[in-house]
């Protein structure tokens, strides 16, 4: 009994744990290629019920809904031309990444932040900043 229990320890060590930190990287990287794309629906998919949306104009909390209407409108504007990280990480189960978005009118410092929420990395807040 006691050779299952550390075997079944193992297994969760060696499978399940490097798992769920591959499924929180991938979160951020996608989010990542959806920005590069500057495509508001593929960012969306990883909005949480509410989130924080800062433009250089308003900053405001949105629904879902709300927000990927907003930031489809912000992607119009500034047609995005290429996204470039320059740091991102972890900090008590959270994510982040800041970047440099350049558009067609204009650099933004761009940061986002993803939490756990259940069994997903959810954004709770998404900046673009002059």
């Amino acid at each position: 009994m006691v050779i299952c229990s550390t075997i079944m320890k193992a297994l969760l060590t060696l499978f399940v744990i490097p798992l769920f930190a591959l499924i929180i990287s991938i979160s951020v990287d996608d989010v990542v290629s959806a920005i590069r794309n500057g495509d508001a629906t593929e960012v969306a998919k990883y909005f949480d019920n509410t989130i924080e949306i800062t433009l250089p104009d308003k900053s405001a909390s949105y629904s879902k809904s709300q927000a990927e209407v907003v930031l489809r409108d912000f992607f119009t504007t500034n047609v995005v031309k290429a996204f470039e990280v320059q740091h991102k990480g972890e900090k008590a189960g959270s994510q982040f990444c800041i970047g440099s978005l350049q558009t067609k009118s204009g650099v933004y410092r761009t940061t986002f932040l993803l939490k756990q929420k259940g069994d997903r990395q959810v954004m709770q807040e998404l900046r673009f900043e002059k």
